[in-house]
């Protein structure tokens, strides 16, 4: 069993920073791929980025590329999404999610998913 704590939401003017984080518990963080999913109000939960269980490859979304970077600290069982050049249309509830497989997660399926942490981007 893994469980899943994001933080790091907040309010921040268009142009600002973030940074999400999202702490794991249970065993093995190591061994899952990390990923991170949006929710804006109305639409569908959407993938943001992911990475594999080494840090060793991360994938994106067309709409983040260039301006979110994903990263993760297995010591700490942690994952993070830095964000940059925020835009209004990334307001959303952010998600972390956790899956073995990579492909499981990308597509939406994973098994593990965090409460979710609010961003807001003012214009």
């Amino acid at each position: 069993q893994v469980q899943l704590v994001e933080s790091g939401g907040g309010l921040v003017q268009a142009g600002g920073s973030l940074r999400l984080s999202c702490t794991a518990s249970g065993r093995l963080f190591s061994n899952y791929a990390m990923g991170w999913f949006r929710q804006a109000p109305g639409k569908e939960r959407a993938f943001v980025s992911a990475i594999r269980w080494n840090g060793a490859n991360t994938y994106y979304a067309d709409s983040v590329e260039g301006r979110f970077t994903i990263s993760r600290d297995n010591a700490k069982n942690t994952v993070y999404l830095q964000m940059h050049s925020l835009e209004p249309e990334d307001t959303a509830v952010y998600y972390c999610a956790a899956d073995l497989e990579l492909q499981s997660l990308i597509a939406g399926s994973s098994k593990y998913w965090g409460q979710g942490t609010q961003v807001t981007v003012s214009s």
